[in-house]
């Protein structure tokens, strides 16, 4: 196995690729049945090209056949067919010209087999028939750094790229939807169309080659094609209704020529976007305890039910009712054997008169709440409940307050309880709507109505 060599061979790269910019060569191959061509997916017909002078070529890794640069596929044909060598993963390789550029002049410097696995194909048959392909991959080391440093300085390139789009202000785009124009920042164009049109294609700071995105969306659509689908319709009021009554004014998630526009598809050598999303979500998975270590709670406080005092913890405000206004919330549960319901119905039933100004141990209105917490105090009334039938009721399963932190600090005594005794007092909420009529005429709420307006 050869040494690595990967560093400082990128500007003699660059070199020959100036080379091999600048000869014009015919290409002209025989199609071929091999069956190693088919699982790769190139294409199967045959044909050549002719490169102008000045037009990027990648050249042949073994002979000088010259292919452009969009026509990597055919080069990669040509390869197996003439020469039987495969490069694994090649969709992974950030810059192919280069990566060829670089493995052709190393395999002037060694053997071939030093770089490369020998695969041979049917091996069963008569040796005649037999053949051996070579396979270059990154299991070799210096092709794995070669191809992280190709995709090193493409990040770099993109970044560059990212920051000067995010810094301009010349920016010239007209939106898709509503052809209304905009200029200065293409923040301006994308967060109008997410806010006015609910078209979102991601926050700008994330979105790389924003024109060329927004040329490609746009063509699709001058093509009447919805983006999301990418179904073709007849006309654009037939797409636009589409798009609209399907919620199709979002863009194609597995449509890979998408990821091009996107920073995160750079980052990692061969993931997508989904692949490096997948690997956080899992390290959450992994590590549930490391991320909320720093975690501090910050208890929220209970509000006495007579005045404004508050308290972080129930014993505390417990302590408090009974000090200031004595009323012992913890006595009145233990002598009558309250329930974590009933203790919910007392408190929200207290809630309501206080809330109403009205005592609810002589039924006296007052015309504010100090003056109704005076009263209750001078004659006692704080502990002075009304009968069970009065609070005990479902309309008091309702909080009077819906930020009622005491609720959620009630003690649960159902635990000394019986199964039987559970089930008791306890409403069961009716899931079966076939009789709505019913339900209606028989509801809680009517009572309710029915008794405020008769207060009133």
């Amino acid at each position: 196995m050869a040494a690595p060599k990967t560093q400082g061979a990128v500007a003699e790269m660059e070199e020959e690729g100036d080379r091999s910019r600048t000869g014009v060569w015919g290409v002209a191959y025989e199609d071929s049945e091999d069956c190693i061509l088919e699982p790769l997916s190139l294409p199967e017909s045959p044909g050549g090209s002719t490169t102008s002078i000045g037009s990027p070529s990648v050249p042949c890794i073994f002979c000088e056949e010259h292919f452009p640069v969009a026509e990597q596929d055919k080069l990669l044909k040509h390869m197996i067919i003439e020469h039987k060598i495969v490069i694994a993963d090649v969709k992974l390789v950030a810059d192919f010209q280069r990566y060829i550029l670089y493995w052709r002049k190393r395999f002037t410097e060694q053997p071939v087999t030093d770089f490369c696995s020998v695969i041979r194909i049917n091996s069963t048959a008569p040796f005649e028939e037999q053949e051996n392909y070579l396979l270059l991959c990154d299991v070799l080391p210096e092709d794995r750094i070669l191809r992280e440093e190709l995709q090193k300085q493409r990040l770099k390139v993109i970044l560059e790229q990212q920051q000067q789009e995010r810094s301009d202000t010349n920016f010239h785009g007209v939106c898709m939807f509503c052809n209304e124009e905009f200029l200065g920042n293409r923040s301006v164009l994308l967060n109008h169309m997410a806010r006015e049109h609910a078209f979102n294609i991601g926050l700008p700071d994330n979105i790389v080659n924003c024109s060329e995105f927004l040329c490609t969306l746009q063509k699709k659509l001058d093509n009447l094609q919805c983006l999301y689908c990418e179904k073709t319709f007849r006309d654009k009021n037939t797409l636009k209704d589409h798009m609209r009554k399907k919620q199709h004014r979002r863009i194609n998630p597995k449509n890979k020529e998408y990821d091009r526009f996107y920073v995160i598809n750079y980052l990692e050598l061969g993931k997508s976007w989904e692949e490096v999303q997948l690997e956080d979500d899992q390290e959450l998975l992994d590590h549930p305890e490391d991320d909320w270590s720093d975690w501090e709670e910050h208890p929220a406080s209970a509000v006495c039910l007579f005045c404004e005092k508050q308290a972080e913890t129930f014993e505390k405000l417990c302590v408090h009712m009974e000090d200031a206004h004595e009323f012992d919330l913890l006595k009145i549960k233990s002598e009558l054997g309250l329930n974590f319901y009933q203790q919910v119905k007392l408190v929200n039933f207290i809630r309501r008169q206080i809330h109403r100004c009205r005592c609810y141990g002589c039924c006296v209105k007052f015309s504010s709440k100090a003056d109704l917490r005076t009263h209750m105090e001078e004659t006692k009334h704080t502990s002075l409940l009304p009968e069970r039938k009065t609070w005990d009721q479902l309309e008091y399963y309702f909080p009077t307050y819906e930020n009622d932190t005491l609720l959620c600090t009630l003690s649960d005594s159902e635990s000394d309880l019986t199964a039987q005794e559970r089930n008791e007092h306890v409403p069961v909420i009716s899931e079966d709507t076939s009789k709505l009529h019913a339900l209606k005429q028989s509801s809680i709420l009517n009572q309710l109505l029915l008794r405020e307006s008769l207060e009133n």
